[in-house]
């Protein structure tokens, strides 16, 4: 077996012993049960990701890898490639909003540089973990190899196992790539069979002439490429990306160490699409942290079976909405772990 199946393998179902102790804990605060509902929930699916009925505050790590992507010659983006070295340089220094969120968070922040087309300097905290730079233009061929595919794949294994082993035990996914939210588009058309301009947004804000240049690269991308939805690779290959790659094997890396990793918008959903098929069981590990105004998006929860618990009308990426989420969890196992039981407080319970 490859690193890939070694991993997959090794992804065991959630404990419902432990989810049932800590529902019975949870049933037994000061509270009607049930009532703090999405809260609750959590707390019991990282018990159950834990086998902790009361689990700590966790250690968390958001994970941002950063890819370029040939399609943007398709005229798809309203920003050049360029943008993304650019970007990269102002996550180092500390100026971008996902900086802001994981600093108020208090998670740290760990760069990847998965597929940049163009080399970066040694920068503090960045990985350099570069299998292409780049990937081809899917519009008139895959975009990447089958082997590029499972070496991203692969290199995002290795980040979690590598970020679990110093402590992390809450991943949050992030992503940077100019021109990835077309790849992304065509990952959830070539999974749904639904039409291209049912999923198709408008990215970082592109006009309507970009929008209809967009939709003829995706629809194109599909037509030459013919991506086999019963085989994610081939899907991840043909029309997705470095950075998706990388984010679907942080998602299987996570759950094969029993550690629940934060989703955030299309960019991760795409990479959630592609885990989930390549690996059901990831699906229990995963929390769906906000809805993006990517229509796209909301096709790819409820394939998934995800449920986003914000609807904040955010399209930024980069792990924004991951980030912001985090503190939900912190907030979820605050309570089982601070409120008290009817017995502590004196309180009477119902009749």
């Amino acid at each position: 077996m490859n690193r890939l199946q070694e991993t997959i393998v090794r992804i065991g179902p959630l404990d419902r012993e432990i989810m049932a102790q800590t529902q019975a804990r949870l049933d037994n605060l000061t509270k009607p049960p049930g009532s703090l509902g999405v809260l609750e929930d959590l707390v019991k699916q990282v018990a159950g990701i834990t086998r902790e009925v009361c689990p700590n505050l966790p250690q968390k790590v958001s994970v941002l890898m950063a890819g370029d992507h040939g399609v943007v010659a398709e005229g798809v983006s309203a920003f050049p490639a360029e943008v993304t070295p650019q970007m990269v340089l102002n996550f180092a220094r500390g100026g971008a909003a996902m900086n802001v969120l994981s600093r108020h968070v208090g998670a740290e922040l760990v760069l990847v540089d998965i597929g940049v087309a163009a080399d970066l300097p040694d920068i503090p905290g960045l990985l350099r973990k570069k299998v292409a730079y780049g990937t081809a233009n899917m519009a008139k061929g895959p975009a990447m190899t089958r082997n590029e595919a499972m070496r991203a794949l692969e290199t995002g294994i290795e980040i979690a196992e590598e970020l679990v082993a110093k402590g992390a035990r809450l991943l949050g996914t992030g992503d940077m790539g100019i021109g990835n939210t077309t790849p992304s588009t065509a990952v959830v058309a070539a999974f749904s069979g639904l039409k291209v301009e049912e999923v198709a947004g408008r990215g970082t804000g592109i006009d309507d002439r970009r929008l209809q240049l967009k939709i003829q690269a995706i629809t194109r991308a599909l037509e030459i490429n013919r991506p086999d939805p019963t085989d994610p690779l081939d899907v991840l290959s043909k029309v997705g990306g470095l950075e998706i790659a990388g984010l679907a094997g942080l998602m299987i890396g996570g759950a094969a160490c029993r550690v629940p990793v934060m989703i955030d918008g299309f960019i991760s959903g795409a990479a959630a699409l592609v885990a989930t098929r390549l690996a059901p069981a990831v699906k229990d590990y995963l929390i769906g942290s906000h809805l993006s105004e990517e229509p796209g998006h909301r096709v790819m929860m409820e394939m998934i079976g995800i449920k986003p618990m914000l609807h904040m009308q955010m399209r930024l990426g980069e792990g924004t909405g991951a980030a912001l989420a985090m503190g939900l969890v912190d907030a979820a196992l605050k309570i089982i772990n601070e409120m008290a039981t009817f017995a502590d407080a004196g309180v009477s319970v119902a009749l």
